[in-house]
């Protein structure tokens, strides 16, 4: 088993990994982007974003892509946004995506990228994710309505309180 950034390679097994698990959500009546996503739109998605993967024995167990501010698909509140969070539905309950989501929060965005910050946004009609997200130390920050199926609520994580207080006066400045 191993966590690593997706390749291009990885495009039609990341495809069917994400249709197949945003399935249930699709059932719920909440149409996330990722259920749907052509293998054009992953390559443009991979192409500014970072997109992680729990794998074992060449099958991709779950993923989680970290948006940039910078990139094609920011965030709104001007920190890295963690999205399209999946976990392929036979191996979920087992733990993987628990595991993908600890390695990329604390490997990646507190040891490497050394950010103040993360946020996410989910469907506030979700029956579960908002509590998952609360249980993982996520605080709600704010919610738009983007499409007319579900309102989305913004979640942030301070991961470094004095990064974060020093990022808080540089952007209340400009």
């Amino acid at each position: 088993m191993s966590f690593r950034l997706i390749t291009h390679k990885d495009i039609p097994a990341y495809q069917a990994l994400l249709h197949n698990a945003y399935q249930s959500t699709t059932q719920l009546g909440i149409h996330f982007a990722a259920a749907t996503v052509t293998q054009s739109q992953i390559a443009d998605h991979i192409n500014s974003n970072a997109v992680y993967l729990f794998e074992k024995e060449g099958d991709l167990l779950s993923t989680l892509s970290i948006r940039f501010p910078w990139g094609n698909n920011p965030g709104p509140y001007g920190l890295p946004h963690l999205g399209w969070f999946a976990t392929a539905p036979q191996y979920k309950g087992k733990g993987y995506g628990n595991a993908l989501w600890d390695f990329v929060e604390q490997q990646i965005l507190i040891n490497q990228l050394k950010l103040p910050a993360v946020t996410l946004g989910t469907a506030a009609n979700h029956p579960w994710l908002a509590q998952t997200y609360i249980n993982r130390g996520y605080k709600k920050i704010g919610q738009a309505n983007l499409t007319l199926d579900h309102t989305t609520l913004y979640f942030e994580k301070i991961l470094n309180h004095k990064n974060y207080t020093e990022w808080k006066k540089r952007s209340n400045k400009q």
